[in-house]
């Protein structure tokens, strides 16, 4: 196979301006892929108690020119996944631009540090509305034209806290609990029509999202540093370290090429 086996295809990434988002972004550039990203911007409102990272428009910039390194084209704009208009907007814009949509990664994501007996009601919503509705919004447009063509691969970022809880992750675990059930649906439709669907379901990943996670529990609840309690994070793993972006770029790679096609989550 061709280490270009993506030329002509053209992957559009929720979340791409940074950590998971844009390893993946960056993978699919790799093998030929157009790619189309986009992000929450630094200076977005956010809702009491949420944590997320929001990178600035020169680290977008950058994340645009590092993919053009490649070779390929590259759109990058902003994105508020919470948003009918501002989805639909991402998706004309990179069909505009490319044609069509072959491969969609959703990686954009928040989560909010609480008890389900002290949650606020807005953080709740909110973590929802950005990584399981999200997800959804960006499916729902991409998934139409891929089945039309006979071709096509959906890569959604899930989490081991889809199936192992925490006691303050209430609104993250059931999130990414209900987008490994999206995508098992999504899986189904698309089978018949030459469309895979997939959840990547990793640790603890050493993005600045995940850093920034990290930091904030270790401070607000164990009354620690971010360093000791990464360093306990890592000695949890049986490899000593955390993952990589990078793998799970590679990993979404993987799912495009044409013998992964019987990879999908049907069941």
């Amino acid at each position: 196979m061709s280490n270009k086996f993506l030329q002509g295809r053209v992957a559009m990434v929720t979340g791409g301006a940074s950590g998971m988002g844009k390893a993946m972004a960056m993978a699919f550039a790799s093998a030929g892929a157009d790619v189309a990203i986009g992000s929450l911007l630094a200076g977005a409102k956010k809702t009491e108690g949420e944590v997320v990272y929001l990178p600035g428009q020169g680290e977008l910039d950058a994340a645009k020119a590092a993919i053009e390194e490649h070779g390929v084209r590259c759109l990058a704009m902003g994105l508020d996944v919470t948003s009918d208009d501002s989805v639909q907007a991402f998706y004309d814009a990179a069909v505009a631009a490319f044609g069509k949509v072959d491969i969609l990664a959703n990686a954009a994501g928040i989560t909010a540090e609480s008890t389900i007996c002290g949650h606020s009601d807005a953080a709740w919503h909110r973590v929802i509305d950005v990584n399981l509705n999200g997800t959804y919004r960006a499916i729902k447009r991409a998934l139409p034209g891929m089945m039309e063509r006979g071709w096509g691969r959906v890569i959604n970022i899930a989490s081991t806290a889809a199936s192992v809880g925490a006691v303050t992750s209430g609104a993250y675990s059931a999130s990414k609990a209900g987008v490994v059930g999206l995508s098992r649906c999504v899986a189904l439709e698309g089978a018949p029509r030459g469309v895979t669907c997939n959840a990547i379901s990793p640790t603890w990943v050493d993005t600045s999202f995940g850093r920034d996670w990290m930091g904030g529990i270790a401070e607000d609840q164990e009354h620690r540093t971010g360093d000791e309690y990464i360093a306990d994070v890592k000695a949890a793993n049986p490899q000593g370290r955390l993952i990589s972006p990078d793998e799970i770029g590679a990993l979404a790679l993987f799912l495009c090429q044409e013998n992964a096609r019987g990879l999908t989550m049907k069941t």
